[in-house]
């Protein structure tokens, strides 16, 4: 079990370091899409070009980022449930999940993509659009993307099986371990807090 947690570390430290490199994807469709619409209205210049790339980055934003999401358990859950049962029966039912949903999805999403980008690679399609961009890399995108999130799904698997065995502390990452709208509310609850000390008469 040591070994397979040291792989599962490893996977998650190349997980954290493709949603870095993610991020860059998010900064340059926001950059791409700001120019594009100054110089469709500033000097009515665009292009399908522009257009195709600002879908290629989200498109690369939400296929290679969700095996990240998934490393920071940052996914969407029915918290009014989830919160009501316990941990052990939480990492149970994530376990299920991994084995009998996203494992076949994804082999099932891989085995249909593939030929598609293979297809595109070897007849250089393009887009139908004037001044489309080449298709292949965006569709490269749908296998990469889901072997990524089956790469970090085998390891959530390992740490909720070693959790269940003893072998490791806590299935979830600890500083996930609050759900955002929760971290949310704390943070607005804290600047009410500090709203009405403020509106408080100070003693004399």
């Amino acid at each position: 079990m040591q070994f397979l947690l040291g792989l599962s570390r490893a996977v998650d430290r190349f997980s954290e370091w493709v949603g870095q490199f993610v991020r860059w994807l998010v900064l340059a469709a926001v950059l791409i899409s700001a120019g594009n619409a100054i110089m469709r209205k500033a000097f009515d210049i665009s292009s399908n070009a522009y257009l195709e790339i600002q879908w290629y980055l989200f498109a690369g934003v939400f296929m290679l980022g969700a095996g990240y999401v998934f490393l920071k358990n940052a996914h969407v859950r029915i918290d009014f449930i989830s919160s009501r049962l316990s941990l052990r029966t939480n990492t149970i039912i994530d376990i299920l999940g991994i084995v009998l949903v996203i494992f076949p999805l994804c082999w099932m999403m891989i085995e249909l993509s593939w030929p598609l980008f293979r297809g595109a690679w070897i007849s250089g399609e393009v887009s139908s659009n004037a001044g489309g961009l080449i298709r292949w890399p965006v569709l490269l995108l749908l296998p990469v993307g889901f072997a990524l999130l089956v790469l970090q799904s085998a390891s959530e698997l390992i740490k909720r099986i070693a959790y269940l065995t003893g072998h490791n502390p806590h299935p979830f990452p600890v500083e996930q371990e609050k759900s955002a709208e929760e971290q949310l509310l704390e943070a607005l609850q804290a600047q009410a807090a500090v709203q009405d000390a403020s509106k408080q008469p100070q003693a004399r």
